[in-house]
């Protein structure tokens, strides 16, 4: 296995696990901080916070990756983590802890006994690819935008990609975010001194099970986790073209929130914006090769975890503009793909632009995300459009 891993090894495989850490970290970690705030941890509660979705996210992509050779990357519940800081206000932690084990048994039975497989298979392809896009596409326009703001930087990076695109394809992402870095460093920008290195120390908190907890954290929470985060995290793996089996893999994210919950992992679940770098052709030309970068980025996370007080120092030391180009550059294949996927047959492509558009707009109803509601408005135009009476 060793040497199988080894062959399979690429640096561009290894900077696309690095980009997905980072992304991940950078666009959500502040909103995970927040909901810990509104539950009243403690600056060493937070810090096991980041230790226990650390280590978790790390051992689960790494694990599950190396078991299906196939890129499988997990992530804390980012819509989870914005509800918690909003409900979770006058919660206690011993309380809110209670909740955590509750949604991971939920997501237990959902991905043990099949129901949320059987959900995923019924979704067409054509509306899995247009989710995936939407889901996908903010990052691509905040790149764009990015222009107005830091247009030497974002420029620089843009022409990187070109140029990496048509001469060494394989590392276009590392050359964007070595252009990135370099012009950043040239103006004083990477600022390594904020870094605090020292290790995270895990905290445990005596779950309490009440209803309140339960009915308003435990089940709004598992509701975005599988329908604002797994559903997408699916469908980013279908359309990439793996077939990871989903009820074992939904199962391991259940366990693992089991088992970390009490140190403040509230919910893990499948990645779909980061893992969707690690599924694209950056990471390698060869789809069999590119689950050494969901390897990597589990290495990386599992690193994170361990140092969870250098977390805020290390996302503060990257230019945000830096952070918004890299990430929308990277995922510019996976969009196209997407949309082309969408768009291919004609009588499912009026139902996948809407499942695109609505999933785009972030919209949220009822608390729940976009991404669902995207395949919910898909699904209801494909109905109305293609249905036919039973005679």
């Amino acid at each position: 296995m060793l040497a199988a891993m080894l062959k399979d090894f690429s640096l561009s495989a290894t900077v696309a696990g690095f980009v997905a850490v980072l992304v991940g970290f950078t666009s959500s970690v502040v909103i995970v901080f927040q909901a810990a705030a509104a539950l009243g941890a403690t600056p060493a509660q937070t810090s096991s916070w980041i230790w226990a979705l650390g280590l978790g996210m790390g051992l689960t992509s790494a694990g599950l990756s190396l078991w299906y050779r196939q890129p499988v990357l997990t992530a804390w519940s980012t819509p989870g983590a914005a509800l918690l800081a909003t409900a979770g206000a006058g919660v206690s932690m011993n309380d809110a802890t209670g909740a955590f084990i509750v949604c991971a048994l939920l997501i237990v039975a959902a991905g043990a006994s099949g129901a949320f497989a059987r959900v995923m298979n019924r979704i067409p392809q054509a509306l899995a690819a247009a989710l995936l896009a939407g889901v996908l596409a903010h990052f691509a326009i905040d790149a764009f935008v990015a222009l107005q703001h830091r247009f030497t930087l974002v420029g620089a990076m843009l022409l990187a990609y070109l140029f990496g695109r048509r001469l060494w394809p394989r590392y276009a992402v590392p050359g964007v975010l070595a252009t990135g870095a370099a012009i950043a460093a040239l103006h004083g920008e990477l600022r390594w001194s904020g870094i605090a290195w020292q290790l995270a120390t895990p905290v445990f908190t005596l779950p309490h099970f009440s209803v309140a907890a339960t009915m308003g954290i435990a089940l709004p929470l598992f509701v975005v986790t599988m329908a604002s985060q797994n559903l997408p995290g699916v469908a980013a793996q279908r359309a990439a073209g793996y077939d990871t089996p989903v009820s074992p893999v939904v199962t391991t994210t259940g366990l693992a929130t089991l088992l970390l919950a009490p140190f403040g992992a509230y919910a893990l679940n499948l990645a779909a914006i980061t893992a969707a770098i690690c599924m694209g052709r950056e990471a390698h030309e060869d789809p069999s090769r590119r689950y050494v970068a969901a390897l990597m980025a589990g290495v990386f996370y599992v690193a994170l975890g361990l140092v969870g007080g250098a977390v805020v120092g290390l996302i503060a030391a990257f230019p945000k503009e830096l952070v918004i180009a890299l990430a929308g550059f990277a995922l510019l294949g996976t969009i196209g793909s997407g949309l082309a996927v969408a768009t291919r047959d004609e009588k499912s492509r009026e139902a996948a632009l809407i499942t695109f558009l609505v999933t785009a707009s972030g919209l949220t109803l009822a608390g729940v995300g976009a991404p669902f509601w995207g395949v919910v408005a898909g699904a209801l135009a494909l109905a109305v459009q293609h249905w036919r009476p039973f005679r």
